[in-house]
């Protein structure tokens, strides 16, 4: 199971931007998630899901402004499951604790981490951490440009249905793909989503 926990970059001085997230990934991701987004402290949002891709998916949507601190947590959690994700408990929630943690003191903002009883298990989740760092420090040098394209591509949209809707030429449109790196984002994500997979993997394994 995937456990992310979110906490808000400097809440007590910008306006709460949980619930919002909140709304909209249970919009977004409802049917994937193993219980309803919940906030868990003032400031806090936290996410459970047995869906990597879709563990995946919330990971870039929360980091994408910047504007939360992300940990993700991977491993069991105590079954049956409670009406509420702050009820829940598991090794995946002292992971994600341990993670959203570290990534307050990473540049990036995220952090992963894996545990399986008894013991913790983390080879797998360090390299997730380390290939989706490499991710974000691409979506960090977007610019807005690329990222009205990427969104347009990410919806369905082929590359001249885009360029179309945006406006421009297509050679246009290829020359802001490039530079916006999309291309690489788009081949990353089903990689990264299959290292997430196997780390939930492991972590389900005897010790």
């Amino acid at each position: 199971m995937f456990v992310i926990t979110a906490d808000q970059v400097d809440s007590r001085t910008s306006d709460d931007l949980v619930r919002a997230a909140r709304e909209r990934i249970d919009a977004v991701y409802g049917e994937r998630l193993a219980l309803p987004a919940d906030r868990t402290a003032g400031d806090e949002l936290q996410v459970l899901t047995a869906d990597a891709d879709a563990a995946l998916a919330i990971t870039l949507d929360l980091t994408r402004s910047r504007e939360f601190h992300v940990g993700i947590g991977i491993g069991p959690v105590r079954t049956p499951l409670p009406e509420a994700t702050r009820e829940a408990s598991g090794p995946a929630f002292f992971a994600a604790r341990d993670a959203a943690t570290r990534a307050k003191r990473a540049g990036i903002r995220l952090a992963v981490q894996s545990q399986r009883e008894p013991s913790g298990d983390s080879e797998r989740a360090d390299d997730a951490e380390a290939l989706l760092g490499l991710l974000l420090i691409v979506r960090e040098r977007r610019s807005e440009a690329g990222w009205e394209l990427f969104d347009l591509l990410a919806a369905g949209l082929n590359q001249a249905e885009a360029a179309a809707k945006l406006g421009i030429s297509a050679p246009a449109a290829s020359a802001r793909a490039k530079a916006a790196n999309i291309k690489a984002e788009l081949a990353a994500i089903p990689a990264l989503t299959r290292l997430l997979e196997q780390t939930d993997l492991m972590t389900r394994q005897e010790p």
